[in-house]
């Protein structure tokens, strides 16, 4: 992973109309034995233009990374107006082995942030399948001065992990948004928030938790 800025797991919740909440212990708490694979159907928006966003399974199975190499938000200055928010839309693919099913159970974020006096930078994230009637966001908000490493964690309990469906291929579709604000800062000074770091990419890693699926 670039620049080891893998991040340890906490929890997010994502919404479908899948499963109910379920506890870990009456689950399958270990990766299967055999490895999904996850590919990326489509990757839209500022934030991730072609050939810039990567995604890797992890060889344990418990988690899959999204690497970006072009990710910045900026205001003030001369920036172009058009540059103070930045996304990125991925659809992945997710093929698991028979007989299970999945919920991602974390998201870490991490990357710098430049903020003038007065500035205001956003990182936000939305999840949710394919076919799932909710969409569940997470904000970040961050207050100039700054100018250090940002990192956020998204996370929800155990007990409210959703499931994707079993026995039904589901899109998983990942949203994800940085935004800054020259607020009250000096018209001349330049804000920027990036998902990404001096070695040239940031690893947002996606935590993958499991269950055994019901027979018949």
């Amino acid at each position: 992973m670039a620049g080891g800025l893998l991040m340890s797991a906490a929890v997010a919740a994502l919404l479908t109309a899948a499963s109910p909440a379920h506890n870990p212990s009456a689950g399958f708490e270990d990766p299967p034995p055999d490895k999904i694979v996850i590919k990326v159907a489509t990757v839209n928006g500022s934030g991730c233009p072609q050939g810039t966003a990567a995604v890797a399974v992890s060889a344990d199975n418990t988690a899959f990374t999204v690497t970006y190499s072009d990710y910045l938000a900026q205001a003030g200055g001369t920036s172009d107006p058009t540059a103070f928010r930045k996304n990125c839309q991925l659809s992945l693919l997710v093929h698991v082995p028979q007989g299970f099913t999945y919920a991602v159970a974390g998201a870490d974020y991490r990357g710098f942030a430049s903020l003038a006096p007065g500035a205001k930078g956003t990182q936000r994230a939305s999840y949710y399948f394919q076919g799932s009637s909710n969409t569940e966001y997470r904000t970040h908000p961050y207050t100039g001065p700054y100018d250090d490493n940002w990192q956020a964690t998204d996370e929800t309990d155990w007990a409210q992990l959703v499931y994707a469906p079993c026995g039904v291929q589901r899109n998983f579709n990942i949203n994800t948004e940085l935004r800054v604000s020259a607020g009250t800062s000096s018209p001349d000074e330049v804000s920027f928030m990036t998902m990404d770091s001096t070695d040239g990419d940031i690893s947002t890693v996606y935590h993958l938790a499991w269950k055994e699926c019901p027979e018949g």
